[in-house]
């Protein structure tokens, strides 16, 4: 499926350089960072500590708060926090209160131990990625709202340089995170993630500052839509008092984004839009709640696994998420689709590899170089994909249900990682074959509704 006319090269990639690309840049960042917390240094932490692979595949729990979180995205689409939303605008004001939220969470790790309350550490995470998934849907909304709803060029611009944004939060903030990890400990320091953790606070500080420059568009169409849509459902319930008012507004604040996504669609092809969404990132998944404890296992120490991991995958990311940008724009978001899928499978096959000719530095940096392409390749597509899917009258909720469909896929089931690796015996070469095999249900999905999609362009 073609969705764009072949241009040069040089005006594709000069999209990239359009001043609102900065702020995604920006929002990508913020939503990527609390992830360097609830993952690889939780990982870490709790590793360091002495649990098992199992109790740390099982922790990752946590991160099914992303896979629900649209449940109460109608909520944030509409409800305004006091004081905040007029200094700062609706979006802003949700994401700020968020963010303190975390901040806080961090100054309670400090003074936490796993060994003796492994309950309050996980208990904590959970608040970090409640407070994380909830600033997803505002930043992910606020980034879709700074691009007109049928520029269908700088949408799929805007999402990688959301990737690129996400994967700076995530690979710079990993960097720092497990670099101030090993300075702490070198130095004598007996709690130095502790430690760690109230030196990422200020990364969190630094993300509110920036926020402030984010730009938030009035969304004056959107509420007269809302308004519609509640006026509508109060006329059908035949009166009009203070009962139906209610009825309407949480009716159509709950079901209205549903109904509009089924409607655009058709039933069948949007059961299989939720199908792929929620198959497609799997084994990535799988891949990645285990990444960081396989390198450690193979011997790889924390500054290794900061400076090739997060790192030189930052700089890869950024390099091929551009690219990958570059190739949805000139070839169809359905066409990187499908590349990107076959990538990512491929590339498992890489860890397969090092797991069983041992620690090689050379191996593990290449393949770091093409995991990470194959993930930038991905996840700008499917990014760019669900973006261009949404209805501006509901861009937060119906955004936020399919990306946490996609991450219920990758939270929920990806949980069973560490298990599944126990359960081969620590055969870490035939776990990551098994992760490559674990794209094809979603790309049989995409292949079936290809032609018959309706996309924003």
């Amino acid at each position: 499926m073609e969705i764009y006319k072949k241009q040069t090269l040089s005006k594709s990639f000069s999209v990239y350089f359009d001043k609102r690309m900065l702020r995604i840049l920006l929002l990508g960042a913020i939503s990527g960072f609390p992830w360097v917390l609830i993952g690889s240094s939780l990982s870490l932490w709790l590793k360091e500590d002495g649990l098992s692979r199992s109790t740390i595949g099982w922790a990752g729990l946590i991160f099914a708060v992303y896979a629900f979180n649209y449940l109460w995205a109608p909520i944030i689409d509409r409800i305004r926090i006091p004081w905040l939303t007029e200094k700062v605008g609706h979006r802003r004001g949700w994401i700020i209160t968020m963010q303190t939220l975390i901040l806080i969470c961090l100054f309670c790790w400090s003074f936490t131990n796993p060994t003796a309350n492994l309950t309050l550490v996980i208990s904590i995470g959970l608040i970090i990625a409640i407070a994380s998934a909830t600033q997803d849907i505002t930043v992910d909304a606020l980034r879709i709202e700074q691009i007109g709803e049928h520029e269908g060029k700088s949408m799929q611009a805007g999402a990688a340089i959301a990737v690129v944004g996400w994967w700076t939060g995530y690979k710079l903030g990993g960097v720092v995170a497990l670099n101030a990890a090993e300075f702490f400990q070198q130095a004598g320091f007996e709690n130095y993630w502790q430690i760690t953790f109230l030196v990422l606070g200020i990364i969190i500080i630094a993300c509110n500052i920036g926020l402030l420059f984010v730009n938030e568009p009035q969304p004056t169409n959107r509420a007269r839509s809302q308004k519609q849509t509640d006026k509508m459902i109060e006329d059908r319930l035949g009166s009009s008092n203070v009962m139906t008012k209610v009825i309407a507004w949480l009716t159509g604040t709950v079901i209205g984004p549903v109904i509009s996504f089924f409607k655009k669609n058709g039933f069948n092809i949007a059961i299989a839009i939720l199908g792929f969404v929620f198959l497609f990132k799997i084994g990535e998944a799988f891949l990645g709640r285990m990444s960081v404890i396989f390198y450690k296992e193979i011997g790889f120490t924390k500054s290794d696994i900061a400076l090739y991991s997060k790192g030189l995958g930052w700089v890869t990311t950024v390099i091929f998420t551009l690219l990958g940008g570059i190739f949805a724009i000139r070839s169809g978001v359905i066409k990187a689709m499908f590349v990107s899928g076959i990538l990512m499978a491929s590339t498992n096959l890489l860890f397969s590899l090092l797991a069983w000719s041992g620690k090689s530095e050379l191996l593990f940096a290449v393949a770091v170089i093409f995991d990470d392409m194959a993930a930038a390749f991905a996840t700008v597509a499917f990014v760019a994909f669900i973006s261009m899917l949404v209805d501006r009258t509901y861009t937060a909720t119906q955004y936020a249900l399919l990306a946490s469909i996609g991450t219920a896929g990758r939270t929920t089931l990806a949980a069973s990682s560490g298990a599944l690796v126990d359960w081969l015996n620590g055969d870490w070469g035939i776990f990551f074959i098994i992760t490559a095999v674990m794209v094809i249900p979603s790309l049989v999905f995409l292949y079936m509704i290809k032609d018959k999609l309706k996309l924003n362009d």
